[in-house]
C-alpha cells in the first residue's frame, strides 16, 4: 500500500501513499509525529493553484536542440561570434515568441554550445502555454518560425533546421501524438537554474540597438555588434583546439579505427549505456579535462540526481566537450571506458558489435 522514496526539499526517506492526492495537494506519513500531512507541491495530475498573475502555477523544463542542416553554417560557432551571437539570440527569441507565448510563460534559461547544436533550456509556466508549444513544434510552425528568423538574422537565402526536444531522458519527438504524456514529462523536470546572466546581457545588447536604429525603420541587418562586448564564458576564453588531423587511427583490440571529435550520438549512446559507472569515467577523464574534477562530478551528480542516470551521464560529456572542444575525442572516451572494463559499450560507441553480439 505504501511505497517509500525520498520526498523533495529535504533527504529523508519517508512512507508516501502512491496516488492519494487532495485537491492537487500530496498526503504524506510523517513518522516523527504519527500523522497524515497534506503537502504544498501538487502532483503531476492534480489541478494547479492560479498563480499571482492568474497563470497556474504549473512550472516545468525541456531542452530544445536545434542544428543547421547546411554544413556552412554550424550554429554553435556562430554563437561564439559577437556579432552573430546577438542575431542568433534574437532570432531564437522571436521565434519562441511566435510560437509559445510571451516571456511570461515560455523563457529561455540558458542557451548551451554543443558542438554543432545549440541547446536552449526552457521553462514553461502554465500547462495551457505548454500545450500551446507543443503542438506549434508537432505541426512544423515552430520550425519554419525559427528557419526564417535565423535565415534574416544570418543573411542567408535558406536555413533548413533539425530540431529535437527532450525533457530528461525522455525524447518528446516520438511522443508528440501523445500530449498528456509530453506534459506530464516536461511537468516532471523543474527548472534547475535561474535565467542565465550572460542572456541580460544579450537582452540589454539588443535594447541598445533597438534604441540606436530608432527612426530609421527596419530592423538592423546583421546585428552590429553591441555598444559593450560581451564578456566571453570560460569556454570561449580560448579559441577550440584544431581536430585530430584527418585519417588519425588509434587501436582497439587490435584493430584500427578513426579518431575523431565527440558526436552528439556518442553522448547519448554513452548515457544510455554506461549506467552508475559514470562517475568511474569522469575520473579517468578528468586526468586530462580540469573541468572534471571531483567536484564538478559531484555538482554533476547533485544537480541532476532528479532526472536520473542518464542525464548525468549525458551532462558529463556535454561537459566534458563544453571544456575540451575538439579535442574531446572518440580515442579519449574510449580509453576511460576500457580502463573501467566497459569494453562492451566502447564496441557500441565504435559500431564493433554486431546484432548477433560478436564483433562486425
Amino acid at each position: 500500500m505504501f511505497s517509500t522514496k525520498r520526498l523533495w526539499g529535504g533527504g529523508v526517506a519517508q512512507k508516501v501513499r502512491p496516488c492519494a492526492q487532495t485537491q492537487g495537494r500530496v498526503i504524506k506519513y510523517h513518522f516523527s509525529c504519527q500523522v497524515w500531512v497534506m503537502l504544498e507541491r501538487p502532483c503531476p495530475g492534480g489541478k494547479m493553484a492560479a498563480g499571482p498573475n492568474g497563470l497556474e502555477e504549473w512550472v516545468g523544463s525541456a531542452y530544445l536542440f536545434v542544428e543547421s542542416s547546411l554544413d556552412k553554417v554550424v550554429l554553435s560557432d556562430a554563437y561564439t561570434h559577437p556579432q552573430q551571437k546577438v542575431a542568433v539570440y534574437r532570432a531564437l527569441r522571436t521565434a519562441l515568441a511566435e510560437s509559445g507565448g510571451s516571456p511570461d510563460v515560455l523563457q529561455m534559461l540558458k542557451i548551451h554550445r554543443s558542438d554543432p547544436q545549440l541547446i536552449v533550456q526552457l521553462r514553461f509556466s502554465g500547462r495551457q502555454a505548454c500545450g500551446r508549444f507543443l503542438r506549434t513544434y508537432r505541426e512544423g510552425a515552430l520550425r519554419a518560425a525559427l528557419q526564417g528568423c535565423l535565415a534574416a538574422e544570418l543573411t542567408l537565402h535558406s536555413m533548413p533546421l533539425q530540431l529535437e526536444l527532450r525533457a530528461g531522458a525522455e525524447q518528446l519527438d516520438a511522443l508528440l501524438t501523445d500530449e498528456e504524456r509530453c506534459l506530464n514529462c516536461i511537468f516532471a523536470q523543474k527548472p534547475d537554474r535561474l535565467r542565465d546572466e550572460e542572456l541580460t546581457e544579450l537582452e540589454d545588447a539588443l535594447r541598445n540597438l533597438t534604441c540606436g536604429s530608432g527612426g530609421q525603420g527596419g530592423d538592423v541587418e546583421g546585428a552590429p555588434a553591441p555598444s559593450q562586448p560581451l564578456a566571453p564564458s570560460p569556454s570561449e576564453e580560448k579559441p577550440p583546439p584544431p581536430p585530430p588531423p584527418s585519417g588519425q587511427t588509434f587501436l582497439f583490440q587490435g584493430q584500427p579505427v578513426v579518431n575523431r571529435p565527440l558526436s552528439l550520438q556518442d553522448q547519448q549512446t554513452f548515457a544510455r549505456s554506461v549506467g552508475l559507472k559514470w562517475r568511474k569515467v569522469g575520473r579517468s577523464l578528468q586526468r586530462g579535462c580540469r573541468a572534471l574534477r571531483d567536484p564538478a562530478l559531484d555538482s554533476l551528480a547533485y544537480e541532476y540526481e532528479r532526472e536520473g542516470l542518464y542525464e548525468q551521464a549525458f551532462q558529463l560529456l556535454r561537459r566534458f566537450v563544453q571544456a575540451e572542444g575538439r579535442r574531446a575525442t572518440l580515442q579519449r572516451l574510449v580509453e576511460a571506458l576500457e580502463e573501467n572494463e566497459l569494453t562492451s559499450l566502447a564496441e557500441d560507441l565504435l559500431g564493433l558489435t554486431n546484432p548477433h553480439g560478436g564483433l562486425a
